[in-house]
């Protein structure tokens, strides 16, 4: 069953009440959108984005119950100007972004993001788009390759890696995930096999993000979201990696330092899962929540 990531902690920064309108820009399987849509209830409204065709369909299903009160779009959180300007022409109450691949994705084998289980080597969010994790492994060169893994999943063993991807795909196409996994498993050195954090983790990472273009125009899209919010709202982030809780921390302080709209960054530091949610749910040990709120007087 899917287990929203740090879901107290969303409500309680979020405060959703009756009658406010909420975006979830990265609805996954509804989750958050359904504890929102109960804590502010009767007439609180979301309007739900994923650029996941699945995940819209899931999150249709599981609100179905809200009937009008949830609007559910197949759209990039990137591209919500649009949908708020025609939904929400006054702004919203609040903004939700849960970042990363969601746990519907990783469950599923055929999507190809997740290294503990065979499947194509896919990893596209938006299965609209054509280029996929197989295309970058079997055609990138060896540089371009190294500098994905090294700058989009930190990955020390970045060059030796590049490197290995290139010689067995003179031999045969590296085409599913668990060859790729193999690939790796022959790479890298022998404590690294062994390490806290699983050694396909960060080559998976590094693919997933240059694919779905994750890191591109995360700046801009969170000013534009906090652009949307009344007074009083707040853009509550969680973000599952260092480089984009980077963006984030930055974005942030950079539009509390504007005098103009009066944003304030309520959370000094990130805040993290509990210790009993981290052993109860995997996925939400790297997550990290921000908070930036709109003040009262803004206009």
């Amino acid at each position: 069953m899917h287990q929203p990531v740090m879901l107290e902690e969303v409500l309680a920064w979020l405060q959703p009440r009756a009658g406010g309108i909420y975006l979830d820009g990265t609805i996954g399987a509804g989750g958050h959108s359904r504890a929102i849509l109960e804590a502010s209830g009767p007439d609180g409204r979301i309007i739900g984005l994923d650029r996941d065709a699945a995940a819209v369909a899931e999150a249709r299903e599981q609100l179905a119950p809200f009937g009008g009160r949830a609007l559910i779009m197949q759209a990039e959180y990137k591209d919500a100007a649009g949908v708020v300007r025609d939904v929400a022409p006054r702004g919203v109450d609040g903004a939700l972004l849960d970042l990363g691949v969601s746990s519907m994705q990783l469950d599923r084998a055929a999507r190809g993001f997740s290294f503990m289980a065979e499947g194509p080597l896919d990893m596209r969010m938006d299965q609209r788009e054509s280029l996929t994790a197989a295309d970058l492994v079997n055609r990138l060169p060896e540089q371009e390759l190294t500098r994905i893994l090294f700058e989009y999943g930190e990955e020390r063993y970045a060059r030796r890696i590049a490197r290995a991807i290139i010689r067995r795909r003179e031999r045969d196409p590296i085409l599913t995930t668990l060859a790729l996994v193999d690939v790796l498993r022959g790479t890298v050195p022998r404590p690294y096999l062994h390490g806290r954090l699983h050694f396909a983790t960060r080559t998976f990472q590094a693919l997933r993000i240059a694919v779905n273009r994750e890191l591109d125009g995360l700046d801009a899209s969170l000013r534009r979201l906090a652009g949307f919010l009344r007074p009083g709202g707040r853009l509550v982030v969680l973000s599952f990696q260092s480089l984009e809780d980077r963006v984030v921390k930055h974005t942030f302080r950079a539009l509390a330092a504007g005098a103009d709209a009066g944003f304030a960054v309520l959370t000094k530091r990130p805040l993290t899962p509990s210790e009993g949610e981290s052993a109860g749910n995997p996925r939400a040990r790297s997550a990290k929540l921000r908070v930036l709120e709109r003040g009262e007087a803004a206009a």
